[in-house]
C-alpha cells in the first residue's frame, strides 16, 4: 500500500491510490484510518511531502561502493546529522538556489518513515517500528560544507529535503533499490544490499541517541554518482515500490 498526503480544502489529508486518483482517509497511517467518502481526481490532487517529521536524521557514507569511490575507509559506526523539518519539500516543488551558493549537489536516497515511538530499540525488533519507505534528495550546498567544515548550513536550507511521492508499506526491505536521474540521464543506482549498516542497525543506533517519533524520517545515505546541479536541471529519484520524486533547481 502507498499512503499519499494531499492538500485538500486548505489542510493536509492522507489518501490512498484509487484508479483514477485518490481516496481520502479519515485518520492517518500512524493512529488508524478509514476510507472517506471523498475521492480526488488526479488533476485536482496537490501532493505534499508524505510525512511531516519532527526531525530528519540523515546518515552519511552508508554505501560500500560510495566509500570506494571516495577512497575512504568504512566507518566503524553510523555517521549521522540532522536536517530541519523546514527543509522538507514535496515532489514537484522547486529547489531554490540560495543566494551566494555556488555549488549545489543532488544526493538521491532511500528514506525510512518511523511508524511508532522508538527509543533504545534492539536490532531484532527494529523493523517493527517502521511504517514504510519513501524517497529523498539530500540536497547539499557543497561549497558551504567545505567552507564550514561541518554540515549544518550546507544541508539545512528551505527546500533542501524533497520527500515523496508516497510512503510505501509492506516493502521487501532487502530487495529495495532506486535510481537517480538528472535531465533523464541515470546518475545513481542505490541498493539496500550495498549498505554498510543495514536498516535494523541504523534504527537501533539512532534510537539509542534520540527518541524517534511517528512520522520522523531517516535518510539512509547516498550511493556513488553524486554530482552538481545547474538552475533548470531536473532531478528524478525513482523506485518501483514507491514511485517518482521529481524536483527542479531554480535560480
Amino acid at each position: 500500500m502507498r499512503f499519499y498526503r494531499l492538500l485538500h480544502a486548505k489542510r493536509p489529508r492522507y489518501a490512498i491510490e484509487e484508479n483514477p486518483g485518490y481516496r481520502l482517509l479519515n485518520g492517518n497511517p500512524w493512529e488508524g484510518w478509514q476510507p472517506a467518502k471523498k475521492a480526488v481526481k488526479p488533476n485536482h490532487a496537490v501532493l505534499m511531502a508524505p510525512a511531516d517529521p519532527s526531525k530528519v536524521v540523515a546518515v552519511g557514507l552508508n554505501y560500500r561502493s560510495h566509500a570506494e569511490e571516495l577512497h575512504m575507509r568504512l566507518p566503524a559506526e553510523p555517521l549521522i546529522f540532522l536536517k530541519p523539518p523546514t527543509s522538507v519539500a514535496a515532489s514537484k516543488d522547486a529547489i531554490p538556489r540560495p543566494e551566494g551558493v555556488e555549488h549545489i549537489d543532488y544526493e538521491g536516497e532511500l528514506a525510512l518513515v518511523v511508524g511508532k515511538m522508538a527509543r533504545h530499540i534492539p536490532e531484532e525488533q527494529a523493523l517493527e517500528y517502521l511504517l514504510g519507505a519513501t524517497l529523498a534528495n539530500d540536497v547539499t550546498a557543497r561549497d558551504l560544507q567545505e567552507r564550514d567544515g561541518q554540515w549544518t548550513r550546507a544541508k539545512s536550507f528551505d527546500g533542501f529535503c524533497p520527500l515523496g511521492p508516497a510512503i510505501a508499506t509492506e516493502v521487501n526491505w532487502e530487495a529495495l533499490e532506486f535510481k537517480t536521474l538528472v535531465n533523464d540521464q541515470v546518475r545513481q543506482v542505490g541498493r539496500v544490499s550495498d549498505f554498510i549498516f543495514p536498516i535494523p542497525r541504523l534504527l537501533s543506533f539512532i534510537s539509542g541517541i534520540m527518541t524517534l517519533l511517528p512520522g520522523d524520517v531517516i535518510l539512509t545515505g547516498t550511493p556513488p554518482g553524486v554530482g552538481s546541479l545547474s538552475p533548470g536541471d531536473r532531478v528524478r529519484v525513482e523506485c518501483d515500490a514507491i514511485g517518482v520524486l521529481e524536483n527542479q533547481l531554480i535560480a
